[in-house]
């Protein structure tokens, strides 16, 4: 397995694979880069070189006690974007891997940076807060807690149907994708899963969303019922300079899965700085 060690000794696992434009995918939780294969054969086929990481706790990377949390995902990040000598790289990131990506960039800059993309991506804010009033009341994420510990191989099971929008009327049902999400869920550990549901909700972005000067766009599903878009995409598109949103009508948090299609023709038009259809300031 290709592997990088970062600064604090943790083997970080990661694909990489083509040649091209350098194209970064931050998964969300609690799955794995596998994640992006789709979109990575995808765009490898359209001459980007495509990586995507596990990160720590998360799929084949080391499961830590200590460290996971944001500040060493966004430093995990960094290591590999170094240690691959990464320019002129496009940054997407889904829901959790939003809020690494944010983070990076408030951390470490946009010198290698092109472009940044946000697919159901948890910033700003996720909890509610009187400054966030909007935001999803800290009884959701004690009860994502309590499913994780209790029982995570079922939580993660019945997280599918949310998660895909298959609760949705016409929606069609994949066993297979249930069974891949369960699976990437449990190659990860337990402790970095838990301690990662504070970093996904309760961490506030914004500091990091204004420090993006990249062109930037968000997409996100107008029916994701995991980060509802009012709370998530269409604050966060205001606080970054120039960013540009489309919104998808009945679109689930599992987009890159749910409307493959549609989705990558959107994010190859973006990469190639090309108009997306539907997308707005």
């Amino acid at each position: 397995m290709a592997t990088i060690t970062t600064k604090d000794g943790t083997r970080i696992f990661y694909k990489d694979w083509g040649s091209g434009q350098p194209m970064l995918f931050s998964h969300g939780w609690p799955l794995s880069a596998d994640a992006w294969d789709a979109q990575m054969v995808f765009f490898g086929a359209q001459g980007f070189r495509v990586i995507a990481h596990d990160r720590r706790s998360h799929g084949r990377s080391d499961q830590t006690w200590d460290g996971n949390d944001m500040d060493h995902y966004a430093d995990d990040l960094a290591d590999l974007i170094e240690a691959l000598d990464l320019t002129d790289v496009i940054l997407v990131g889904h829901s959790t891997g939003g809020g690494e990506v944010a983070h990076y960039i408030g951390r470490h800059g946009t010198a290698r940076v092109a472009k940044v993309v946000f697919v159901g991506a948890v910033p700003p804010l996720m909890l509610k807060t009187d400054a966030n009033p909007g935001g999803l009341p800290i009884e959701v994420f004690d009860g994502i807690r309590k499913g994780t510990f209790d029982n995570r191989a079922q939580f993660y099971k019945d997280l599918v149907t949310p998660f895909y929008g298959y609760n949705r009327d016409g929606a069609l049902f994949s066993e297979g994708v249930r069974d891949s999400f369960w699976l990437q869920g449990m190659m990860g550990g337990l402790k970095g899963q838990l301690d990662c549901i504070h970093e996904f909700w309760e961490v506030d972005y914004t500091p990091d969303l204004l420090k993006i000067d990249r062109p930037t766009i968000f997409l996100h599903g107008d029916d994701d019922q995991i980060v509802p878009i009012d709370v998530a995409a269409l604050a966060a598109v205001k606080l970054v300079p120039g960013a540009r949103i489309k919104v998808y009508p009945g679109g689930s948090h599992g987009l890159p899965v749910s409307q493959q299609d549609e989705f990558n023709r959107d994010l190859l038009a973006f990469a190639r700085g090309e108009a997306v259809e539907g997308e707005r300031a």
